[in-house]
């Protein structure tokens, strides 16, 4: 069979995972736009690819996602014990994902990665403090929070808010995480994610 027999479907028509459709995907915050990646692919993985600099902006949302899964972070000064899911495994933490959006999807009716950009953006905060040292004095000041840095925070406070829902209960990762999503994306103050967001801008204003 030669080349041009073939039915080859052109990028655009990919979906992710071959089940979600990309292409109508909204990012209403222009600063965010070149940071959230949705280039659609069967394969959702870089191979560890990333030598530029800025490189992070051309790894999908969900493969940073499920990055995050495997090193949820620190909460302040509180180190969470590691489980058993919380493993390095691209195959196993792809698997959460995968099953995050099958129940994002159901149990809201919309596309599962839409919701998943809204929560982004909805959770990543615009200010935050940072520490200046002066003559031995330290104090906090505001700051602007860059896009990368935005998206890098609301993905991170996103999976620890899923984490500390399940760790230690009987709530399993998937649901957690996929009502924390779901949470964040309406604006609703249930949500970790939101409730970091706000707490990071209000201490960035007492700060100015």
């Amino acid at each position: 069979m030669t080349t041009e027999n073939r039915d080859i479907k052109p990028i655009e028509e990919f979906k992710v995972f071959d089940q979600y459709d990309v292409s109508q995907i909204a990012v209403k915050d222009p600063a965010l736009k070149p940071h959230i990646n949705l280039t659609p692919k069967l394969l959702i993985k870089s191979f560890g690819r990333r030598k530029e600099k800025f490189s992070i902006m051309k790894v999908n949302i969900l493969e940073r996602l499920a990055n995050r899964l495997a090193v949820p972070g620190h909460i302040g000064k509180k180190h969470k014990i590691i489980t058993s899911w919380s493993s390095g495994k691209y195959n196993k933490n792809m698997k959460i994902i995968i099953n995050v959006l099958a129940l994002i999807e159901k149990n809201t009716g919309k596309n599962p990665i839409q919701v998943l950009v809204d929560a982004i953006e909805n959770c990543s905060p615009r200010d935050e403090i940072t520490v200046i040292e002066s003559a031995g004095a330290r104090y906090p000041q505001a700051v602007d929070c860059s896009p990368s840095r935005r998206v890098n925070l609301a993905i991170r406070w996103l999976v620890q808010g899923a984490y500390t829902k399940s760790f230690g209960k009987k709530n399993k990762m998937i649901t957690t995480l996929a009502n924390e999503i779901i949470l964040a994306s309406k604006g609703s103050m249930d949500s970790y994610s939101l409730v970091k967001k706000n707490e990071a801008e209000k201490q960035a204003d007492a700060a100015r």
